[in-house]
């Protein structure tokens, strides 16, 4: 990972950030030589279909009327 000065860093932000771009490789800026922001290039996320990601998250429950009572469900319509 290579790092750089914030002074250089504004001095030639839209250049380095095209090399971020076209290397894919990662720049921590520094300020007084403590890390301070790091650049990170642009990566899309394929996201894919997960089968079971959400298995257990749901409760069904048989009889939905049940629980509030005749009275509250009639009331809700």
């Amino acid at each position: 990972m290579k790092t750089m000065a914030i002074s250089e860093f504004k001095a030639h932000a839209l250049k380095i950030l095209n090399e971020v771009a076209k290397s894919q490789e990662t720049i921590i800026i520094t300020k007084r030589g403590k890390p301070l922001a790091q650049v990170v290039p642009h990566r899309k996320s394929e996201m894919k279909p997960m089968p079971g990601k959400l298995a257990g998250a749901f409760v069904f429950e048989k009889d939905i009327i049940t629980p509030l009572g005749e009275g509250s469900w009639e009331a809700c319509q």
